[in-house]
C-alpha cells in the first residue's frame, strides 16, 4: 500500500494505492479460505477447484476483498498519519471498479478527513464560576399548596334547577349505541364527568354544557380515526345521557384532610413533599444557569481551528430545524426581517461556538479520564423509548442497530458528567437572587 498525503489546514486528504498484485494475493487467500465449506452440485463436499470457484463467484469474491481492503488501509492510513479523526472519512474511488475487481487495475481511492485540533484546555480548576440560588420562602410553599388545591377541587351539589357550566361536574348514567345497537363498553351508571376535562370522546363533554338534573339528552359524536378499539375508530354513535347531579367546583381548604385526600399523613408531609419539589425545581435552574456561565468561559478562554465537516453538519442540523420552525410559522421575534444571509451567518456563529465547545468539553472529559456506564446508557434508550408508547420495542431497536444513533444518545449524558467533574473542581461562587431571576429562561 501507498499513500499520499495533503495538508490543508484541519483536512487531510490522502491518495491511497494497492497494487492489483496485492489484490490477487487477498483473492487467492480467500477462495482457500472458503473452498473447503463449498458444496457444489457435480463436485464432492470441499473439493470444489479454485478456478471453478473463479469462474463462478470470482466477482463477488474480490468484491468482498476490496471492500475489506478498504477498510483496513484506510484504518492503516489514520494510523500512521498520526491524527485523531473529527468524524467519518469521506471516499472517492479513483479506479476503474470493473477493471478492479476483474484484477486488471490497482485499486486507487481518495479519503478526505477532518483532523482533531490539538489545543491546551484551560486549567479548569483555576475557573471561577458563579452559580445563582433562591431561598425558598413560606409564601413559595403556600402559593404551591394553592395551586395543588385548586387542582383538586371538590364538587358541591348545585340546585336542581342550575345548568351545567364548563369545570362543573355532572353525574351521569349513559348507554352508547352504533346503528341503533348498544356497543361493548359504551354505558355506565352515576358516572361522573368534569366538563371541560377532555376526559371523554371529542364533542361529548360540549354537549352537557346547559343540562340540569333531571334531563335526558342524545349525545351525538364520531369516534377518532387513531381510537384504541378498531371496531369503534371513525365511527358515529349516539349516546343516550341522564343527568342525576350538577355539581360546582370548590378549591378545598389546606388541612390535614385535603392532605390525607391526597395520600399523606397530613399537611405537615404535605407541605415537606411541596418544599422538596421546589427546591429540586431552584437546583435544577441553579445549574442550568452555572452550566451556562461555565460554557460562556470556556468558549471564551479558547481559540483554534475547527474542523470544517462538524461546523457545516451543526449548522446544517440547526439550519433545518430553524426553516422547519418558520414554515410552521414559529419565527423567532428576534430572527423576523432579517434577510437569509443574516440569520445564516449568526447561526453559523452559534454553530462554531456550539462545535468548540463540544470539542474543549471532550478534551477536558478525556483528560479526567471521565467514561459512561452501560446502566447509564440503557437508561437513557428506556427514557427515550418512554417517549413513544406503544413503539418501545422498535425504538430500542431501532438504536442498537443504528452506531450514530447511539452516539447522539451518549453525547449528552458525557457532556453533562464532564460539566458536574467540572463544577466540582472549579471555583464555585453562589450568589443569592431572586426566584423570579432564577428561574427566567436565558437566550438560546
Amino acid at each position: 500500500m501507498e499513500s499520499v498525503e495533503t495538508i490543508d489546514g484541519l483536512s487531510r486528504t490522502y491518495k491511497v494505492n494497492v497494487p492489483k498484485a496485492d489484490l490477487q494475493k487477498r483473492f487467492d487467500e480467500r477462495i482457500e479460505e472458503i473452498r473447503p465449506q463449498m458444496n457444489l452440485k457435480g463436485f464432492r463436499p470441499g473439493k470444489v477447484p479454485a478456478s471453478h470457484v473463479k469462474k463462478m463467484f470470482g466477482k463477488d469474491i474480490m468484491g468482498e476483498v476490496v471492500q475489506a481492503l478498504v477498510q483496513e488501509t484506510s484504518q492503516k492510513t489514520i494510523e500512521d498519519a498520526d491524527v485523531r479523526p473529527a468524524g467519518q472519512p469521506e471516499m472517492k474511488m479513483e479506479s476503474d471498479m470493473e477493471k478492479v475487481l476483474s484484477g486488471d487495475e490497482d485499486l486507487a481511492y481518495e479519503m478526505n478527513v477532518d483532523v482533531m485540533p490539538e489545543f491546551e484546555p484551560i486549567d479548569v480548576k483555576k475557573v471561577s464560576v458563579t452559580r445563582p440560588v433562591a431561598d425558598i420562602t413560606d409564601e413559595e410553599v403556600d402559593a404551591r399548596l394553592t395551586q395543588i388545591a385548586e387542582a383538586n377541587p371538590k364538587f358541591d351539589k348545585r340546585a336542581k334547577t342550575a345548568k351545567a357550566r364548563k369545570d362543573d361536574a355532572v353525574v351521569i348514567d349513559f348507554l352508547g349505541k352504533l346503528d341503533g345497537e348498544p356497543f361493548e363498553g359504551g354505558a355506565a351508571e352515576e358516572h361522573t364527568l368534569v366538563l371541560g376535562s377532555n376526559s371523554f370522546i371529542p364533542g361529548f363533554e360540549d354537549q352537557l354544557i346547559g343540562v340540569k338534573a333531571g334531563d335526558e339528552k342524545d349525545v351525538n359524536v364520531t369516534f377518532p380515526e387513531n381510537y384504541q378499539a378498531p371496531n369503534l375508530a371513525g365511527q358515529d354513535a349516539v349516546f343516550e345521557v341522564k343527568v342525576h347531579e350538577v355539581r360546582a367546583p370548590k378549591t378545598p381548604d389546606i388541612d390535614d384532610e385535603f392532605a390525607k385526600g391526597l395520600g399523606l399523613e397530613d399537611l405537615a408531609k404535605l407541605k415537606e413533599l411541596v418544599n422538596e419539589q421546589i427546591q429540586n425545581e431552584f437546583t435544577g435552574a441553579s445549574r442550568a444557569k452555572a452550566k451556562r456561565n461555565l460554557l460562556d468561559i470556556l468558549d471564551e478562554k479558547h481559540d483554534f481551528d475547527l474542523p470544517p465537516k462538524m461546523v457545516d453538519q451543526e449548522f446544517n442540523q440547526i439550519w433545518q430545524q430553524l426553516q422547519a420552525e418558520m414554515d410552521a410559522g414559529r419565527t423567532a421575534e428576534e430572527d423576523k426581517g432579517k434577510s437569509e444571509d443574516d440569520l445564516k451567518e449568526e447561526y453559523r456563529t452559534i454553530a462554531e461556538r456550539r462545535v468548540r465547545l463540544g470539542l474543549v468539553l471532550a478534551e477536558i472529559g478525556r483528560v479526567a479520564e471521565i467514561q459512561i456506564s452501560e446502566q447509564e446508557v440503557q437508561q437513557a434508550l428506556i427514557n427515550e423509548a418512554r417517549n413513544f408508547p406503544g413503539q418501545e420495542r422498535q425504538v430500542i431497536e431501532f438504536f442498537q442497530k443504528d452506531p450514530n444513533a447511539m452516539a447522539q444518545l451518549r453525547a449528552p449524558i458525557y457532556e453533562e458528567k464532564v460539566v458536574d467533574h467540572i463544577l466540582e473542581v472549579a471555583k464555585v461562587k453562589d450568589e443569592t437572587v431572586s426566584k423570579e431571576d432564577l428561574l427566567k429562561e436565558d437566550d438560546e
